[in-house]
């Protein structure tokens, strides 16, 4: 919008409805009048996106941006989460509104338009409302008359029949999420990384939390992400078995330093893991909120987890990564040349399921020396870093 068309209230001077900085309730941060600042910056597109699935998808979802950026390098990028979820999206530059779903959401969303909506969730909730915001396109996935989930478009065929096929998703397909997903929205994939900064605030934290707690020496710090959430409860390790592996690594890497990441259903497991391991651990807070978890996350070289949001935290960290996979699929997952993944010797994986008849899970048939391998090839290639290899 032209500063000349900018809307004008009588005996008042203009505002700037379309200014990325204005709301219209009090001063935007620069603490000036629209007219003559220097700081006016168009919405340009005004852009959707919607996930409200689990928070290793959001996290995982944030690779999508740099693409989105790219078709539209004047856009305003509204992000509708859930509220837990807002951690994740915190400091993230290419994002400029995050809004949480609700009720009262849902309500100051209608009088709003928007050039595009991103509905990145498969499901009924998040199509139902990317089809009832006002947009001029619509993209990833709604749902039709029937009630049921439909893609929105071309783009979204074969991430939609993953979804309704299980020997494309498990067998056949060799694409990881964010590749399906930039092609669902039309956009070119180009292996963007997951976007998940720190402020300046927080790498402080990181670094007295190191000095405090003595991981600021030349050692490796390995971080074990122990479990998951409640909803794929087979995606967590044994405790007897993770004290193992935290053993047998510190015989073999004698200098190596062990930290016990989770979140609050952790917390019973950790001291239990830590008890077990005769090997020295520090076990990190659970229950501080996902922000703190995420910096203490940010305290290891390597990263040992099952496919769970520690594993997508550890990735857009830029950590080393070692993950095992039973039910879920790894083919899905990119590492970006920083890690690998480790596959539970079962004939029946993946299956993504809840609940399990097998008289042995997956979750007891990782093999440990294999794990060992993997952890001993990252703990070497984090050294190499540390000497500027």
């Amino acid at each position: 919008m032209r500063r000349d068309d900018w809307p004008k209230l009588e005996g008042f001077g203009p505002y700037a409805a379309d200014c990325r900085h204005f709301s219209g309730y009090k001063p935007c941060r620069y603490k000036r009048l629209c007219d003559a600042c220097p700081h006016y910056s168009p919405r340009g597109t005004r852009i959707l996106l919607i996930n409200l699935d689990a928070m290793g998808d959001v996290v995982r979802t944030t690779a999508l941006l740099p693409a989105l950026k790219r078709s539209h390098p004047e856009s305003h990028i509204t992000w509708l989460t859930l509220k837990p979820c807002g951690p994740i999206l915190e400091n993230n530059p290419l994002v400029d509104e995050v809004l949480f779903y609700g009720a009262e959401t849902t309500l100051e969303l209608e009088p709003r338009e928007f050039e595009l909506v991103c509905n990145v969730d498969k499901s009924r909730r998040s199509g139902a409302l990317a089809q009832r915001v006002r947009a001029g396109q619509r993209l990833g996935f709604g749902v039709d008359a029937h009630g049921a989930i439909v893609p929105l478009g071309p783009g979204a065929a074969y991430q939609y029949w993953t979804g309704l096929d299980d020997e494309l998703k498990f067998r056949r397909n060799r694409k990881n999420e964010q590749q399906m997903l930039a092609e669902t929205m039309g956009l070119a994939y180009r292996r963007d990384p997951y976007i998940q900064k720190l402020s300046a605030a927080e790498k402080a934290f990181v670094a007295e939390c190191r000095e405090a707690w003595g991981l600021d020496g030349p050692e490796v710090v390995v971080g074990f992400n122990t479990g998951c959430s409640e909803a794929f409860p087979y995606k967590k390790l044994p405790v007897a078995y993770q004290a193992r592996l935290i053993d047998a690594l510190v015989e073999r890497h004698p200098g190596v330093r062990i930290i016990l990441l989770g979140g609050p259903e952790d917390a019973e497991r950790n001291p239990q893991i830590a008890d077990l391991a005769v090997a020295r651990v520090l076990e990190t807070p659970c229950q501080e909120g996902l922000r703190r978890g995420i910096l203490y996350t940010a305290l290891a070289d390597v990263v040992v987890s099952g496919d769970s949001l520690g594993m997508h935290l550890a990735i857009g960290l830029r950590k080393r990564v070692v993950a095992w996979f039973g039910l879920s699929c790894d083919q899905e997952i990119d590492f970006y040349d920083r890690g690998e993944a480790v596959l539970a010797d079962v004939e029946c994986r993946p299956c993504w399921r809840r609940e399990c008849a097998e008289p042995v899970k997956c979750f007891e048939r990782v093999n440990l020396e294999a794990m060992i391998a993997a952890v001993d090839r990252q703990i070497a290639a984090a050294e190499e870093e540390r000497r500027g290899g």
